[in-house]
């Protein structure tokens, strides 16, 4: 299920790809979610990749935490990271920070970025 926050006044997306049964990503997730705290201006979202398998495919997500950060329309990041939280900060400091930064030049990952921002209107807000 995607769990989101409040949607905020910008377009920076970060979402957390986990699942429920993987202990790192239980261990990340309080992280994960005190961290949107110093980013306002970004949304925060928690995908649990079996909850949500449809709106993946036909990406695999194998290792965890996977994150994918998008700005407006375009990925800008998208893979797994070492669960420490200092790790993400950096990367979103960076997308925040530079505007013109490129666009992945994966189409499945953009699609992703378009099912997900189409989607988050449709789950409360839980984070």
């Amino acid at each position: 299920m995607i769990q989101q926050a409040a949607a905020p006044p910008a377009s920076l997306l970060v979402v957390c790809l986990c699942a429920e049964w993987c202990g790192v990503c239980r261990e990340y997730r309080a992280r994960f979610t005190e961290l949107q705290s110093r980013f306002p201006q970004a949304q925060f979202l928690w995908v649990d990749v079996e909850d949500e398998a449809d709106l993946l495919h036909p990406l695999d997500v194998e290792d965890f935490p996977t994150l994918l950060l998008a700005v407006g329309a375009e990925a800008r990041f998208f893979g797994p990271l070492t669960p420490q939280i200092e790790t993400l900060e950096r990367l979103i400091r960076i997308q925040l920070q530079d505007a013109g930064a490129s666009a992945l030049k994966d189409q499945a990952v953009t699609e992703l970025v378009a099912r997900i921002r189409a989607a988050k209107g449709k789950t409360p807000p839980a984070i």
